[in-house]
């Protein structure tokens, strides 16, 4: 509520809320199509070493540039950074489109583009986990995060399937189109959605590199940020990505074949929704400590149940599950994070966290194939497990945490 004003309505029913969820919702569509059409053409030009090349050119930039882009999103403000992210993009794609139509397919573009992207995403991403409380009250932020989870559900979701729909019916070329159109849509959005001033005015004017210390500062002088960082990057890490690649090699271990792989993922992206859907409801989370440590502990046994699934029946059902427990986990760790930092920091920060998770990817990729060629899929799922059960223990043993709370300030645990 604003002093001596009305009290602001509900994330889920606030138009200015709205607006940047459809905003996001069509950019993580968009980027789910880019990135399918991307690798799909790397692998038919070039073959599969040409795929992995150019997920590579996209990696690399990305964990390189994160905590500058944390610096830039505080610096420029989170929405500027946004809309001239996907500005961006709809550029790079387009680019890309007309590439692919002008001359002989070859992987050099498409590696340019991947770079293009991976640069960008390190400013994305950061101006992302900035915006939400320059949008809503704090006690909004767990809703918000909800509705934020069930968007990138659905856009994962969504974007493979339009993409296969488009590589089949337009191509390439076509497929990258459309995801500039996504990229564009969200423009407009962005530009009419309102920022909450920040509390104790604009960041002092400093060099970048002072301005990425103090945020480092910031983290590791928080009681509850320092640990908090360290159980989402733990809680994050295996499911950035490792998993898919662990569920793909699983199914052909298994004998199930794309059609069962398909099962998982998409039953995995429903459980997710759900925690989505279900957070966005919710009033409050008053013992969120807790909840967090509990959903961990249950990742922990649905994911080494997952890797010793003998039927497919139980590995769809032990992905839904997986896909519920850590969609509720990321969204009371995003919640916290963003209630905890001080505003003028979050790009900061959500860079550090970010790059704990997406930026450690590059290297835990071949772990996957080297753990499950040595010793089973089982194993590596044994040791997602083992990770998540080590993020619950964390979160256990720090008093700030145990004691964290989502709701209306000043609500106790």
């Amino acid at each position: 509520m604003s002093a001596g004003g009305p009290p602001a309505p509900p994330a889920h029913r606030d138009p200015n809320v709205l607006r940047w969820l459809a905003a996001y919702a069509a950019s993580v569509t968009g980027d789910a199509m880019y990135f399918l059409a991307l690798t799909w053409t790397a692998t038919r030009i070039a073959g599969p070493s040409a795929a992995g090349l150019v997920v590579m050119a996209a990696a690399l930039p990305r964990a390189l540039l994160m905590l500058g882009g944390g610096v830039v999103a505080d610096r420029f403000g989170p929405r500027r950074i946004a809309v001239v992210s996907d500005a961006t993009r709809c550029l790079a794609t387009l680019a890309a489109a007309a590439a692919l139509l002008a001359a002989p397919p070859g992987p050099g573009p498409l590696i340019a583009v991947a770079v293009v992207f991976g640069a960008v995403d390190a400013v994305f991403m950061p101006a992302v986990g900035a915006l939400p409380p320059r949008l809503t009250a704090p006690d909004q932020l767990a809703r918000v995060q909800g509705m934020r989870g069930l968007a990138i559900r659905l856009g994962n979701l969504a974007g493979p399937l339009a993409a296969g729909a488009a590589l089949a019916a337009a191509g390439a070329a076509g497929t990258f189109v459309i995801a500039a159109v996504l990229f564009a849509t969200s423009l407009p959005l962005l530009l009419t959605v309102r920022l909450r001033p920040l509390p104790g005015g604009p960041p002092a004017p400093g060099t970048a590199w002072r301005d990425l210390l103090d945020g480092l500062r910031h983290i590791r002088r928080h009681p509850t940020l320092a640990p908090l960082v360290a159980v989402v990057a733990l809680s994050e890490m295996c499911f950035s990505g490792p998993v898919a690649a662990g569920l793909v090699l699983l199914a052909d271990e298994r004998g199930w074949g794309a059609a069962g792989m398909g099962w998982i993922v998409g039953a995995f992206s429903v459980g997710g929704a759900a925690a989505g859907l279900l957070l966005t409801l919710a009033v409050r989370v008053p013992r969120a400590g807790p909840v967090l440590s509990g959903t961990l502990c249950a990742t922990a046994v649905c994911t080494v149940a997952l890797g010793h699934a003998a039927a497919l029946p139980a590995a769809v059902l032990l992905g839904a599950l997986t896909g519920l427990t850590t969609g509720i986990t990321m969204a009371v760790t995003g919640a916290l994070v963003q209630g905890e930092t001080d505003p003028r920091y979050l790009g900061r920060v959500t860079s550090v966290t970010t790059l704990g998770t997406l930026g450690l990817a590059p290297v835990v990729f071949p772990v996957v194939g080297l753990t499950v060629d040595r010793w089973g899929a089982a194993a590596f799922f044994t040791g997602c497990g083992a990770v998540c059960l080590l993020a619950a223990v964390l979160a256990t043993a720090s008093p700030a945490l145990r004691r964290a709370a989502l709701g209306p300030p000043g609500e106790a645990a």
